[in-house]
């Protein structure tokens, strides 16, 4: 019985092969999209589930309020991982690990030098607490001792060839000798680790050894004993702050930890589960960028409305084609056919499109997925298409699409009672004819929401690189390691300076877009009291970092070469003068802590400048209070060059970097490059969602073109009476497409407040976002309508231009 159900479901796709060609085609798509999304879900959602345990790996996190202002961090003060081993014997094992920025490294004795950008430092343990297999050295000694270091197996053959590197010496930033203790297998892609190298922290003593609980310092993870529910330790953290925090606050603030939360401020610990840092964390302090979780609804949500529409797609293309087949449906019950021997036998036809469906979309998954790996920036494998879980689970996907879209049409037509049938009075009715506007409609509805989203994150995306940022990012050439040249940075910045093209030139310990700003507490009086005091981002910088970025001046000066005790000034933001209440700041002091934890001492600096208010961090943040002093920081070198022979220029700067720092690589960037890169995730949102917004307008377009194929053949009759009576084509055209036309309209008015309240959603996530505009429904809603007409146009006028005494002939 089920092979004569297979038969019969072949010779019908043989027989109407141009709609098994657009459902087999749709529903392709649909999987393919399917299959492509859930790879990406699915590697997202394995981050650090490859380590033993990881399920019972939490991360430390550190959390103050100062005076109305938060500070949120995924890191901890170096203590902290010992005081929890020591007070709560519910903890298992503890380790810290801290990113520690770009290295230069060589092999002793010789002169190549490699420039390493993710390197680590971390606890002897970091190998017996993390699932990382050692492939040379001892996994219990080889960060035991001081300057030691151990690299991944991609990096130890970069270095070394396939020599076995152990033993080997290293020279760290030409400053350091390093012994290489161990060689480890590379991490998994799927880890919110980065790093390549790992040093030892016993390497770094007075970071290491230090006892400052308020310094976020460390990334600090714990392991709990087996049974141990995370609250049972975040239950006394209070006992903690209380025990470690609450001597400092008395002696920082002269209150008492009661009367510091009492005036409205707190500090405190929690506990973040390691498997979700990657999709849920976005605090100071990650060892790397991560994803955002709503990225991961969205695309599930693309990845299940695609799949929809391919399914709608044939199900409305099997109940149009119902009148075709309702005498075979007469003549088979006639000879003794049962309502459910038809039911299987149309859900097999069903079936039988799905599987070549599965087959088709599995191809176009392989041939597309380096695409997709290089739209979405990651790394997903066609061995990954045929792990036996996956292979399963898309069994089961292409069985449900299957009985889905088969369902309506298979109970619909077995419906039919043969004597109507063979009589010829059988009615399609009404509820079908509803049923398919409805569907179409859904179908344009998620393919409009589709194109409006796309719209919206291009909009933001275009008002994030015009926006007046405060500074000028064009033209800036930096130079990130600086650092490595040391006192030699001056004159590498005074010899670039000579150049012809080069307008002017800066150093300083960060950058605008995305470098390194650190923070500290500062008062508005001696006395240190909680309610005048901020953490503020705090910068080194020289007396052109302003003239260099174009960075304005509110009030006040900037630092200069003139005034001797500038060494001893700060300049400081709008955002600052606001947020300390001052009226006129220019020569009231700001104090802050010098001095060690054990005898601290307050420190005083006369404000001569105010700066106006600028972006430093992304546009997803406010802007927040800034502090400048001057220094002499090697860390950035900033070049504002002209637009004249740029490739000359950048090689000219390259020639000076080699004479003053031989045997170091050089490495630069483009500021305004670098802030492009800031957003790179909203860029590959928006290719993503331009991509699959494409394919679900086309699934739609797919299924509109079937219906109005189907329309007109089965009007044939109808346009030919009407064009011996005298009808135009453009009329015929216009009768048949008019109900569609109609329906995208519904469509169209359904998915405007949709989009809007998503979209709207989405941008709230920028402090800084652009308006949704209704230019912007106006031109997706002219665009969906001349797709949607075109669509059913062109097979409109194939029907209208037919010779009338053709039409009624054939019929």
């Amino acid at each position: 019985m089920l092979k004569n159900f297979i038969n019969i479901a072949f010779r019908n796709l043989l027989k109407h092969k141009f709609y098994s060609f657009l459902n087999i085609l749709g529903l392709s798509i649909g999987l393919s999209c399917f299959m492509v999304i859930s790879l990406f879900v699915t590697d997202e959602l394995s981050f650090d589930a490859f380590h033993k345990d990881s399920e019972n790996i939490y991360r430390v996190d550190f959390a103050a309020k100062l005076n109305g202002s938060d500070h949120i961090a995924g890191k901890v003060g170096a203590p902290a991982a010992q005081a929890l081993l020591n007070d709560y014997p519910i903890v298992k094992d503890a380790i810290r690990v801290s990113a520690t920025g770009n290295w230069f490294i060589k092999e002793k004795g010789f002169e190549k030098t490699f420039k390493e950008e993710h390197v680590l430092m971390a606890d002897s343990n970091f190998f017996s607490f993390f699932t990382v297999p050692m492939i040379h050295g001892n996994p219990e000694t080889v960060l035991v001792r001081p300057n030691t270091l151990v690299m991944d197996q991609t990096t130890a053959r970069k270095m070394f060839g396939q020599d076995n590197p152990v033993g080997k010496t290293l020279v760290l930033d030409n400053t350091t000798d390093y012994e290489v203790t161990g060689v480890y297998e590379d991490l998994p892609k799927n880890s919110h680790f980065r790093q390549n190298i790992i040093l030892s922290v016993a390497s770094f003593p007075r970071r290491a050894k230090s006892t400052n609980w308020v310094n976020t310092s460390f990334n600090t993870y714990i392991k709990f004993q087996d049974g141990i529910d995370s609250k049972q330790l975040e239950e006394n953290f209070p006992e903690l702050i209380e025990k470690y925090i609450g001597p400092l606050i008395q002696k920082f603030f002269g209150q008492s930890l009661a009367e510091f939360k009492e005036a409205g401020n707190n500090v405190g610990f929690s506990l973040f589960p390691m498997e979700m840092i990657h999709l849920h964390s976005d605090k100071d302090g990650e060892l790397a960028p991560n994803s955002d979780i709503s990225y991961i609804y969205i695309f599930s949500a693309v990845a299940i409305f695609i799949l929809l529409l391919a399914c709608i797609n044939f199900m409305n293309l099997a109940t149009a084609r119902s009148a075709s087949r309702a005498k075979e449906v007469g003549v088979r019950k006639v000879m003794g056919a049962l309502k459910n021997q038809l039911i299987y036998q149309f859900i097999s036809e069903a079936l039988v499109i799905s599987f070549f469906s599965f087959l088709i979309a599995y191809l176009l998954t392989i041939v597309f997925l380096p695409s997709f790996n290089e739209l979405a920036s990651k790394e997903l494998t066609v061995a990954q298409l045929f792990n036996g879980t996956y292979v399963l689970l898309m069994v089961v996907i292409m069985l449900v699409v299957g009985l889905f879209a088969g369902s309506y049409p298979a109970f619909y037509l077995s419906r039919f009672q043969p004597a109507e049938v063979l009589k010829g009075k059988v009615k399609l009715g009404m509820k079908s004819g509803a049923l398919r506007s409805l569907l179409v409609i859904f179908q344009f509805s998620i393919s409009i929401v589709l194109m409006i989203g796309t719209a919206v994150v291009f909009d933001q995306l275009s008002f994030i690189q015009n926006k007046k940022l405060g500074f000028n990012k064009d033209q800036i050439l930096m130079v990130e390691d600086a650092w490595i040249l040391d006192k030699k940075v001056e004159t590498f910045k005074t010899e670039v300076k000579r150049n012809i093209n080069v307008e002017n030139a800066t150093v300083a310990s960060f950058t605008p877009v995305g470098g390194n700003n650190n923070s500290d507490l500062f008062f508005k009086s001696p006395s240190g009291e909680a309610d005048q005091s901020m953490v503020i981002d705090l910068a080194e910088v020289d007396h052109d970092f302003i003239e260099t970025l174009g960075i304005e001046m509110a009030k006040g000066r900037f630092f200069s070469k003139e005034f001797l005790s500038d060494s001893n000034s700060v300049v400081i933001n709008k955002a600052a003068v606001k947020m300390f209440g001052y009226e006129n700041p220019i020569g009231d002091k700001i104090y802050t802590y010098g001095g060690s934890q054990e005898e601290p001492e307050v420190l005083d600096f006369k404000i001569i400048g105010v700066m106006e208010d600028f972006h430093f961090k992304s546009l997803r943040d406010n802007i927040t209070p800034l502090v400048f002093f001057l220094g002499k920081s090697t860390g950035f070198a900033m070049f504002k060059i002209n637009t004249g022979n740029i490739q000359q220029t950048i090689a000219d700067i390259e020639q000076t970097w080699a004479d003053i720092a031989p045997g170091q690589p050089f490495t630069y960037s483009f500021m305004d490059q670098k802030f492009d890169s800031m957003y790179e995730a909203e860029q590959k949102i928006g290719k993503i969602f331009t991509v699959f917004a494409i394919l679900g307008i086309l699934i739609a377009c797919l299924g509109l073109f079937g219906l109005a194929s189907f329309t007109a053949e089965q009007k044939t009759k109808e346009i030919g009476i009407r064009k011996a009576l005298g009808a135009s084509s453009s009329g015929i055209v216009f009768m048949l497409s008019k109900n569609f036309i109609k329906l995208v309209a519904v469509a169209f008015v359904l998915a405007v407040p949709a989009a809007y309240f998503a979209m709207g959603y989405w941008l709230e996530d920028f402090a800084y976002r652009t308006e949704i505009k209704p230019v912007t429904f106006i031109g997706i809603g002219i665009l969906a309508f001349a797709i949607a007409w075109l669509t059913m146009g062109f097979q409109s006028w194939k029907a209208a231009r037919l010779n009338p005494v053709q039409s009624l002939r054939e019929e």
